[in-house]
């Protein structure tokens, strides 16, 4: 089964340069590269400085994703508040929020979410359970690293079988690219070489990344191009083509 991933952060659909509010050039953007899952970061809810929107559902509604899930982690002052989201052409089955807060930093949080997918495989056409886990990182290098040993600890993925497909994306914040390799790949997780994705109008740095594990295969990972991308958000989406088996 081959499948398409994209994960963005979407800065509350707020232009990077333009600072425009316009969720429906976001919308477009993603539109472009007919993904089946969606992993989105930096979604508001009722914030005042984006219309009171429930962005989750504007993008769901506008790009046609029938199965969401959306979790706020940070409250604003003004009212509303913003957190992660993953949009799905696959049916949701279950869905968790993994809490990696390292107090006193600002709350974060992995997005999890079990789909059932329909696979034609060596035994013939069966159905297969992936998950995905959506996140977004901490600012300093110590907190990432905590962060990121508590999701290896949690409650779906430190039980699940090794054959099991599993994503893992979002913004990692990993300015240098490393984190990956020092606790994902001992973990059994395989990635792609980083590619810059920020700032969007000039990529500078590899802040978002895509990683697998078990009967999941990435056969192509790469940035969004066009000169929409450039402008609809401060980060550039990263795509992924897979192979489940």
């Amino acid at each position: 089964m081959r499948l398409r991933i994209l994960t963005y952060n979407i800065h509350k659909c707020i232009g990077g340069l333009d600072r425009q509010y316009d969720p429906l050039r976001v919308a477009h953007v993603i539109a472009r590269y007919d993904p089946d899952l969606v992993l989105l970061q930096e979604v508001d809810q009722h914030a005042r400085r984006t219309n009171a929107d429930r962005q989750v559902d504007v993008l769901g509604d506008y790009l046609g994703f029938r199965h969401r899930t959306y979790f706020p982690n940070v409250r604003l002052r003004r009212g509303g508040e913003y957190g992660n989201a993953i949009l799905s052409r696959f049916p949701l089955t279950e869905t968790t929020n993994i809490d990696v807060t390292v107090p006193p930093k600002k709350k974060r949080s992995v997005l999890h979410g079990r789909f059932r997918i329909r696979v034609n495989g060596a035994l013939g056409r069966h159905t297969r359970t992936l998950h995905v886990y959506n996140l977004h990182l901490g600012l300093s290098g110590i907190e990432r690293k905590i962060q990121l040993r508590k999701f290896l600890e949690s409650h779906p993925f430190a039980g699940l079988h090794h054959r099991t497909p599993v994503v893992v994306a979002g913004d990692f914040n990993d300015v240098w690219g490393t984190l990956g390799k020092k606790l994902l790949t001992p973990a059994g997780f395989v990635g792609s070489p980083p590619i810059r994705t920020f700032p969007a109008w000039g990529p500078l740095r590899a802040l978002d990344a895509m990683y697998v594990r078990g009967d999941a295969k990435l056969t192509h990972v790469y940035r969004a191009r066009q000169s929409l991308a450039r402008r609809a958000s401060d980060h550039l989406p990263l795509v992924a083509e897979l192979i489940i088996e």
